[in-house]
């Protein structure tokens, strides 16, 4: 299947996070992992009671159309969405990985709020619009804005569910399409979770070509290619080989709405692929992790002149800074910081303390491993220092949760860093990215840096420029 190159769409897409340019498009598919259904679905029951066979028609909205024509009521479509949407559903890893990503402006069609719950969950403020009186009001200190365009669950009975709904659209709801024209303006859009079945998609398509006409910007759309034929049977490969052929249709169609398709042939590679957007968007962002009862090799001296100055450097050299507050580590990393900012800017500076009380049931050591992996995905590195704490008897051990949170740094494809020089956790970190450092840095150019923050017979000055060479080397 053609498509754009995924490596040039990642660059792509990635300068417009980057440029704040870029936007996303949600559609259903997003969704259905989290057990929700997809229009077909939702459907099924309301076909079936008009004698139409729901798996044959492709005119999905007419659907909910024919049975308002037949009863003359929404109440059946509204008691759908209330009965559908309110059933308990849990986050994706899709969704803590778009939440993630540096984009302020996210457009939606789903009814559900998934999405709100992953934005709030990752700690960002979100302004959510259901209505034109939504769009009256600005949210202040909002990180993003979701555009619901299609309605709420909380709200069934204003949802844009049949065909009427989609012709009166631009009548009832104008201020949406006038908001969604500038952001198609300014913005890249990646359109996620949307399939050829999904109604949705066309009559945004065609909304798209209303509002811009030739003045579009480049768009990108996340398509599954068709599944080759388990058998060998003629009837498979004549059904496979048309599918095919209607698909190069569809992806040369797309090109009117300036819209390029990125081909998966699992659905699982779109993981993959916001784990690559979120890797290459944070590359500024670094991840400061370290705790210190015992301050040895340095000293309690030394060790938090050493943090400091890393706090310090790392803000002058244009990187971000996202911490935990590690105990005897995190205070000098962020007063480092701070002297450079002279303020708190919390787009350069991310304080992110550990609660010390979980949600419901969910024990303490649970909730503070999901919160490690939410403050790591916003980060495209992680620098580890020391790295120790009293066990219950009051002997100084390696800190587990610094090792949790190296083991989360590789897992999420960030670069690990571990200061070796400063002993402990860090140290055993490093002797272990030491003997296969290719693995952990494939593009090379960091093996001196690397012995230079194992050594503590260096200077902190010596340390601390290592690992910005290091910061820099990868960040390019």
């Amino acid at each position: 299947m053609t498509g754009v190159d995924r490596n040039l769409f990642l660059r792509q897409y990635s300068k417009a996070i980057a440029d704040d340019t870029a936007a996303v498009f949600v559609g259903a598919g997003l969704s259905r992992p989290s057990g929700y259904v997809d229009w077909r679905e939702l459907l099924r029951d309301i076909a079936e009671d008009l004698k139409l066979d729901i798996d044959r028609e492709t005119d999905l909205v007419a659907i909910a159309q024919y049975h308002l024509n037949k009863v003359g009521t929404r109440s059946d479509l509204n008691q759908l969405l209330i009965d559908e949407f309110t059933k308990d559903a849990t986050l994706t890893e899709n969704h803590h990985l778009l939440a993630s990503l540096s984009i302020d402006t996210v457009w939606t069609t789903n009814y559900d709020d998934l999405l709100e719950r992953a934005y709030t969950d990752g700690g960002k403020k979100i302004d959510v619009n259901l209505t034109k009186e939504n769009l009256a009001v600005t949210v202040p200190g909002r990180k993003v804005t979701i555009y619901k365009m299609h309605g709420d669950k909380t709200m069934p009975e204003d949802a844009v569910l049949t065909k009427e709904d989609y012709e009166a659209y631009d009548t009832k709801r104008s201020l949406f399409s006038t908001s969604l024209r500038g952001d198609l303006v300014d913005k890249s859009f990646l359109f996620l979770g949307f399939s050829f079945t999904d109604p949705n998609i066309d009559y945004i398509l065609s909304r798209i070509r209303n509002l811009l006409g030739e003045n579009q910007r480049r768009h990108y759309c996340i398509m599954k290619s068709v599944a080759k034929p388990t058998g060998r049977s003629k009837k498979a490969t004549e059904s496979y080989d048309y599918e095919c052929n209607k698909l190069q249709h569809r992806i040369a169609d797309f090109k009117r709405y300036s819209i390029q398709a990125v081909m998966i042939d699992e659905y699982s590679e779109i993981t993959g692929i916001l784990a690559e957007l979120n890797r290459r968007s944070h590359l500024k962002e670094v991840f400061v992790s370290g705790s210190a009862e015992d301050f040895s090799p340095f000293g309690d001296v030394r060790l938090p002149r050493l943090s400091h100055l890393l706090g310090e450097k790392l803000i002058r050299e244009g990187f971000n800074i996202v911490s935990g507050f590690g105990l005897g580590i995190g205070g000098s990393v962020i007063q480092g910081a701070m002297q450079n900012l002279g303020h708190n800017d919390e787009s350069r500076l991310q304080l992110r303390p550990f609660p010390q009380k979980p949600p419901s049931g969910m024990s303490l050591a649970n909730y503070w491993t999901a919160y490690r992996h939410r403050m790591i995905s916003n980060a495209g590195s992680c620098v580890f220092i020391a790295g120790n704490k009293k066990d219950s008897s009051g002997n100084v051990v390696e800190a587990d949760g610094v090792i949790e949170e190296f083991d989360i740094c590789c897992k999420q494809g960030k670069f690990p860093i571990p200061i070796g020089a400063t002993g402990h956790s860090a140290k055993r970190l490093w002797e272990r990215m030491h003997a296969s450092l290719d693995s952990y840095f494939p593009g090379g150019g960091v093996t001196g840096h690397f012995d230079t923050i194992g050594n503590e017979r260096k200077s902190d000055e010596q340390i601390v420029d290592a690992v910005i060479a290091i910061l820099k080397r990868i960040s390019r």
